[in-house]
């Protein structure tokens, strides 16, 4: 990844500083970045113990340099957080270690009830994460239906996101290819399907639709034997995609910086590509940029009219850019991949659509 010593808020400020740009103009934008920088997003993360949430929260973020503490308020002291700048990353207790399900449900009651200074909500996003072998949901879907999601009302759909972690030992394990650090095509049914389950169980209680993402957050064994993350980025892109526009930004500096933590996954899209989109997006809307130009210097890369890049945001476009630098070589093979993937199912659609016509035409 890309130099992570210097923050996305002070790279752009040294752009802004160090443009063309009218005194006026760069008081006001520097304004629009300093309401930014201020700020934060916090994350829950909930789920049954041994389903992964600490390898998830290790796998995607720096949490080796965060800060450890637990809540002040003595309704919410038993769930850890994770301090990383403007990032906090809430653990709460894993469902089945002995605590009540009342006690439970009142804790993450009243976490997902805080609100800040503002009166907006404190937590931006529901991490809920599933194991993908385990056929005894019925605590997790409780927790959903039941607590988080009524908890949130309307705005539940946007909060939510469910995570099928530790994809590599459902169905035992039989299923995933070590060598190519994936599933096999009947583990990827399974996972599938899997995933379509916990989607229609939550939309049959609740009416809130969901995108659960199978995923491997990856761990080593007592053996020293490595299992690398899998769909990892898919899962984040749907975190960057979840958090608002003007708060993205405090996801970049805190993002894991071992670029093997990115190389592996489904390649139905392009989520490294994806998720520099969204945060170009957020450049512009934190720093106001585009408003009389007609463009975004950070769509500009994508092919989007705008204004030139490095006449005033280069060093932050740059170090977007940086963000999965070993894991961006993949994108070529990947965009051939996904083409494949797509004529296949396009072929595979055209020959059910024409044994369909036989049928009728019989």
């Amino acid at each position: 990844m890309g130099d992570t010593k210097r923050s996305i808020y002070d790279l752009l400020e040294a752009d802004i500083m160090k443009s063309d740009m009218s005194a006026d103009e760069k008081s006001r934008r520097l304004s629009c970045l300093i309401k930014a920088r201020n700020k934060k997003v916090n994350i829950l993360l909930v789920g049954a113990t041994g389903s992964g949430k600490s390898s998830t929260i290790n796998a995607l973020f720096n949490t080796s340099v965060a800060e450890v503490g637990v809540g002040v308020d003595p309704a919410t002291k038993m769930i850890e957080h994770y301090e990383l700048d403007n990032l906090t990353v809430w653990d709460s207790p894993g469902l089945g270690d002995g605590m009540a399900d009342d006690d439970y449900s009142n804790v993450i009651i009243r976490k997902l009830s805080e609100l800040d200074d503002e009166g907006d909500p404190v937590i931006d996003l529901v991490l809920v994460i599933i194991d993908a072998s385990s056929k005894d949901l019925g605590t997790t879907y409780n927790l959903i239906n039941n607590v988080v999601i009524p908890t949130l009302g309307t705005d539940a759909k946007g909060r939510v996101l469910v995570g099928i972690n530790q994809a590599d030992i459902a169905m035992k394990g039989k299923h995933w290819d070590s060598e190519k650090n994936e599933p096999d095509e009947v583990l990827l049914r399974f996972l599938k399907e899997k995933a379509r389950s916990v989607e229609d169980r939550i939309k049959s209680v609740t009416g809130v639709a969901t995108r659960p993402i199978y995923y491997c957050a990856g761990y080593t064994d007592e053996d020293g034997n490595q299992c690398k993350p899998y769909n990892l980025t898919k899962l984040l892109y749907y975190i960057v995609n979840s958090i608002p526009a003007e708060k993205r930004l405090a996801l970049v500096d805190n993002i894991n910086v071992d670029d093997d933590k990115w190389l592996h996954d489904d390649e139905d899209e392009n989520y490294t590509e994806e998720i520099q989109e969204k945060l170009f997006e957020s450049i512009r809307f934190c720093t106001n940029y585009g408003a009389n130009q007609g463009g975004c210097i950070g769509y500009a890369i994508l092919g989007i009219p705008g204004s030139a890049i490095g006449e005033v945001i280069g060093g932050a476009v740059g170090f977007i850019q940086g963000l999965f630098k070993t894991a961006s070589k993949k994108i070529k093979k990947s965009a051939a991949t996904r083409k494949k993937k797509k004529d296949a199912k396009e072929i595979e659609q055209e020959t059910v659509q024409e044994e369909a016509d036989d049928v009728q035409v019989e």
